[in-house]
C-alpha cells in the first residue's frame, strides 16, 4: 500500500471512528430537549408577545412585522400537532376559527403571507383530523381553517393580475395592489406559490388558485437566458431581469424547491422537468467543488463566490430527487462553517473562508437542519445525527435567553439581536424534532393509513408522504385527492388490485429514460446585450450589493429612477387623436374598474402566452419511485375505492 493510500484510509478510519453511535435512549433523550426548546420559545411568544407577530426575547416584549397577525401563532400550530399536544392545537385553532376572514388595510408581502398564513392554514386543516378534532361535515373539503386559508388567497390573487402573468410583491388585503407599487419582484416571490395554492385549488376545487401559480412558472421559465440561468429580480410588468445575478440562495432559492415539492404534490411531472433543465444550468455554470456559486445569468462567469445560509436548504431538495451522494458532499461543505462558527452566517466568503462583513448574522435558521433531516430519512448516516446535535448545542449554548432564543447579531462572537423571527417556531425546532424523532407520523413510508368517506367515494389519507412547503407546513397530499371531481379520473377498484398493481412499479433498473425535448417557447426573452444598461440589484456583498432575503420587502429594497422606469401604460396613442374629454373618460373608466379574478384566469386561458408542453406533462416515469412502498403511492395518487 501506498504512504498516500495509507494516509487516506488512516484518515477516512478515524472519521468513521470518531462519529459516535447514537441509541434510542440518545434519540428519544435530544427529541425531548427539543420539545423543550420548542415551548420555552412558546410559551414565552404567549407570555410576552401574543397578540403581536413576532417575540422579542431580549426586551421580552413583542413586535408586528408582516400583518400585525398573529404571525408566530399559526406559524407554530402544525408543529404542536408534530409534537403530540393535540390540547393546544384544538385551542389556538378555536381561537383562529373566531376569525371570519383577513380583511385589513394593510400592505403584506405577497410571498411571506402565501408561505406562512396560507401555507399554515392548510397543514393545519389537514392535521384536524389527526388531532381528533370535531370536524365539519365534507372535511376535508370543508372547514374554518381552509375557509381561511381562501378568504388570504382571494386577496393576493389580485397581485398576479399583469402583463406577464408574475406577481407584485405586495398587496393590501383590503384593497389590492397599492397604488405606485414597483414592478420589480424577486425570482422566489413569482415562483413560490403552487404548493400552496395547488393544494388550496385541488381542496376546494376552484381551479383558479393553481392556474395562476403555474402560470407564472411558465411564464418565468420562458424569461431564463440563453443559458437556461435566472437572474435575481425581474420586472412583472416587462419581464425585464434588473438583478442577472443567478444562483440558488437569496431571493431565487424557493423557487427551484417548489418545482420539486409541486411536482410531487400535485402529480405534475412538467415541473420536474423544469427543474431538471435548471439543475443542467445550474451545475454547469454555479457548481464549483460542491459549492455553488453566484454567476452573471448570461455569461455563466462567477460573479459572487459565496455561501449564504440560505443556500443549505440544497441538499435537501436533492435529496427528494434522488441524488444523495452529491447531497451530501454539498452538506459537508456547509456543516465544516457550522463547526467554524457555531452558527452559518448570512454570507461566508468562500475563497476566504471568513464570513462575510456585515452579513455575519444567525437569526435562527432552519436550512442546514432541514437538509439533515431530509438526508437521515434517506441514508440513516449517523454523521447526520451529529450535525444535528452540533445545531441544537449551538442554540441552547448562545442563543438561549430568559424570554426565547434570539437571533445570532455576529457569528464570531455569538452576540445576540433582539429578534426570533416566527419560523424558528415552524421551521427549526420542527426539524430538528423530527430528526431525532424517527417514529413521528409524518415519516409514515405507507404503513398505514386512513380511509374516508368522502362525496366522491372513499380515499386513503395519512399513509406519509408528507410535503413541507418552504415555511415547514407539511400538506398530506393524499388529502387534496379526496375532495371534488379533480379525482374521479382516478378510480381504483380494490377487486382488481392484482391485475393492476403493475401501475405501481415504476420504471425498470434497466429500463434507459428517453431525453425529452425542451418545449416550444414563445416570446423568448431577450438577454440584455453587453453595452445595454441595466439596473443592477443584486445579492449583497462587501460591493454595496443590496441585502435580498426571503423576507425582504422589496418595495422598500429598491430605488428606480424615472428615466430607468417609465410609465408604459399610455393613454395616447401616436397615430390616433383623441379629444380630453374622450381622454378624460377613459381614465375614469380605467380608475373605476374592479378587480375580477375569473375575468383575468380567462385572459390567461385565452392569451395562453406559455403554451404547455404535452409531453412533459405526461412523463410521470419522472415522479416514480421504485422504492416507494404501495399504500404511500396509492395515496399520493389519489384512487378512490368502489364500495
Amino acid at each position: 500500500m501506498s504512504n498516500k493510500r495509507l494516509l487516506l484510509f488512516m484518515i477516512i478510519f478515524h472519521l468513521s471512528s470518531a462519529l459516535r453511535t447514537y441509541t434510542k435512549e440518545d434519540l428519544v433523550k435530544l427529541r425531548e430537549e427539543v420539545r423543550e426548546m420548542f415551548y420555552h420559545a412558546y410559551n414565552s411568544y404567549l407570555k410576552y408577545a401574543y397578540p403581536y407577530d413576532e417575540l422579542r426575547p431580549l426586551s421580552c416584549d413583542g413586535m408586528d412585522t408582516y400583518g400585525s397577525y398573529s404571525l408566530t401563532l399559526i406559524d407554530a400550530l402544525d408543529t404542536l400537532a408534530i409534537m403530540g399536544n393535540y390540547s393546544e392545537f384544538q385551542r389556538v385553532v378555536d381561537i383562529l376559527s373566531t376569525k371570519t376572514d383577513f380583511d385589513a388595510n394593510i400592505n403584506v408581502s405577497v410571498f411571506e403571507t402565501n408561505i406562512r398564513i396560507i401555507g399554515g392554514l392548510l397543514s393545519a386543516h389537514l392535521m384536524s383530523n389527526k388531532v381528533g378534532m370535531k370536524l365539519e361535515p365534507g372535511w376535508p373539503c370543508n372547514g374554518p381553517l381552509l375557509r381561511l386559508a381562501e378568504d388570504v388567497a382571494k386577496r393576493l390573487v389580485a397581485a398576479f393580475d399583469t402583463k406577464t402573468g408574475m406577481p407584485y410583491g405586495t398587496v393590501n388585503l383590503h384593497s389590492g395592489v397599492p397604488k405606485g407599487e414597483t414592478t420589480v419582484t424577486c425570482t422566489a416571490g413569482v415562483g413560490t406559490f403552487i404548493v400552496e395554492f395547488g393544494a388550496l385549488s385541488r381542496l376546494t376545487g376552484d381551479p383558479l388558485y393553481e392556474e395562476v401559480a403555474m402560470n407564472a412558472l411558465y411564464s418565468l421559465f420562458n424569461h431564463k437566458s440563453q443559458l437556461g440561468l435566472y437572474g435575481n429580480h425581474i420586472d412583472i410588468d416587462s419581464g425585464r431581469w434588473t438583478a442577472q445575478d443567478a444562483g440558488i440562495g437569496s431571493g431565487v432559492d424557493s423557487f427551484f424547491e417548489y418545482l420539486v415539492k409541486g411536482s410531487i404534490l400535485l402529480q405534475r411531472p412538467e415541473l420536474m422537468e423544469m427543474f431538471y433543465e435548471s439543475k443542467k444550468a445550474i451545475d454547469k455554470y454555479m457548481k464549483k467543488d460542491d459549492w455553488y456559486m453566484w454567476v452573471s445569468m448570461t455569461k455563466g462567469q462567477v460573479t459572487l463566490p459565496v455561501f449564504q445560509s440560505l443556500e443549505a436548504y440544497w441538499p435537501g431538495v436533492l435529496s427528494l430527487i434522488g441524488e444523495t451522494s452529491s447531497a451530501m458532499r454539498t452538506l459537508h461543505n456547509y456543516h465544516q462553517v457550522w463547526q467554524q462558527y457555531g452558527f452559518t452566517p448570512e454570507f461566508f466568503y468562500i475563497p476566504q473562508n471568513e464570513a462575510g462583513s456585515h452579513k455575519e448574522s444567525y437569526p435562527l435558521r432552519p436550512e442546514l437542519i432541514e437538509s439533515i433531516m431530509y438526508l437521515y430519512r434517506a441514508t440513516e448516516d449517523p454523521f447526520l445525527l451529529q450535525a444535528g446535535e452540533d445545531i441544537l448545542r449551538s442554540i441552547q449554548h448562545s442563543a438561549k435567553t430568559p424570554c426565547g432564543y434570539a437571533t445570532i447579531k455576529d457569528v464570531r462572537d455569538h452576540r445576540k439581536e433582539d429578534r426570533m423571527e416566527s419560523f424558528f417556531l415552524s421551521e427549526t425546532t420542527k426539524y430538528l424534532y423530527l430528526l431525532f424523532d424517527t417514529d413521528n407520523f409524518i415519516h409514515n413510508q405507507g404503513q398505514s393509513g386512513t380511509i374516508i368517506d368522502t362525496p366522491n367515494g372513499e380515499c386513503v389519507i395519512d399513509a406519509g408522504g408528507y410535503i413541507f412547503n418552504t415555511e415547514a407546513h407539511p400538506i398530506d397530499p393524499s388529502a387534496l385527492h379526496c375532495c371534488h371531481s379533480v379525482s374521479n379520473k382516478n378510480i381504483f377498484d380494490l377487486k382488481e388490485i392484482e391485475k393492476n398493481k403493475a401501475l405501481f412499479m415504476g420504471e425498470g433498473i434497466k429500463e434507459k429514460k428517453i431525453p425529452v425535448e425542451p418545449c416550444q417557447q414563445q416570446n423568448e426573452f431577450d438577454d440584455p446585450k453587453e453595452d445595454d444598461e441595466v439596473l443592477t440589484i443584486t445579492t449583497e456583498s462587501a460591493n454595496s450589493y443590496v441585502k435580498l432575503e426571503d423576507n425582504d420587502s422589496i418595495s422598500q429594497k429598491i430605488l428606480v429612477s424615472d428615466e430607468d422606469y417609465q410609465d408604459n401604460a399610455s393613454y395616447l396613442d401616436d397615430t390616433e387623436e383623441m379629444s380630453f374629454p374622450k381622454l378624460l373618460n377613459q381614465i375614469l373608466v380605467k380608475e373605476e374598474k374592479t378587480f375580477d379574478p375569473q375575468e383575468m384566469l380567462e385572459k390567461f386561458r385565452t392569451e395562453n402566452k406559455y403554451p404547455r408542453n404535452s409531453t412533459w406533462e405526461n412523463n410521470f416515469k419522472l415522479l416514480s419511485c421504485k422504492g416507494q412502498p404501495f399504500l404511500q403511492r396509492l395515496s399520493i395518487l389519489g384512487e378512490f375505492f368502489t364500495k
